[in-house]
């Protein structure tokens, strides 16, 4: 087998450093491909930034370039919030899980208590991860003490109050777990 020659080798392209108009190409595709918060947006101009270097002679301004992204409507922390809890309440997660992901975008906590779910939607939410895992009444195999005790858990970890998560896994069969969540709508 032949080894490959120094000069066949694919050699890395080195990324060049950024100035105004990269830094600012760069933001506008990233705020085109991709729903985003000015959190976010800043987070990534910062680790762009630490990556390729900055070639200008001041420090850049990120607050500007993103402030100006908000004043064209490229980004709306309230319609990302609200898209973002959404998605997350229909996967089944609670609402410290969808606080803790809202504050990892760099939504400020009076936003995130503009898009707080309401009690029918968390245990909506609850029902959907039970259901979806096999937890509690939706479970396929009988549940000993151990199993229940993963089940509440699970469902704790997903951002669950105990409460409401100690209500689904110990409701004694679809129906019963269903009309808990109806009676909320109620």
């Amino acid at each position: 087998m032949r080894e490959p020659s120094p000069a066949n080798k694919r050699r890395k392209r080195v990324p060049k450093p950024l100035d105004e108009t990269r830094l600012r190409d760069l933001a506008l595709s990233y705020v085109a491909r991709f729903a985003t918060s000015a959190g976010k947006l800043e987070q990534y101009l910062k680790r762009k930034l630490h990556e390729r270097g900055w070639e200008g002679e001041d420090e850049p301004d990120l607050a500007v370039l993103v402030a100006r992204y908000i004043e064209l409507g490229y980004i709306d922390d309230i319609a990302y919030a609200r898209a973002r809890s959404g998605d997350l309440l229909r996967r089944g997660y609670g609402p410290r899980r969808i606080a803790q992901a809202l504050g990892q975008a760099g939504i400020d906590e009076e936003t995130r208590g503009h898009v707080a779910a309401d009690q029918s939607e968390l245990r909506q939410a609850a029902l959907h991860l039970a259901r979806k895992r096999r937890f509690g009444p939706f479970a396929t195999r009988p549940v000993d003490r151990a199993l229940r005790e993963k089940h509440l858990a699970a469902m704790v970890r997903a951002g669950h109050g105990f409460d409401i998560a100690r209500a689904v896994i110990d409701a004694a069969s679809e129906d019963e777990a269903e009309d808990w969540v109806r009676d909320i709508c109620d």
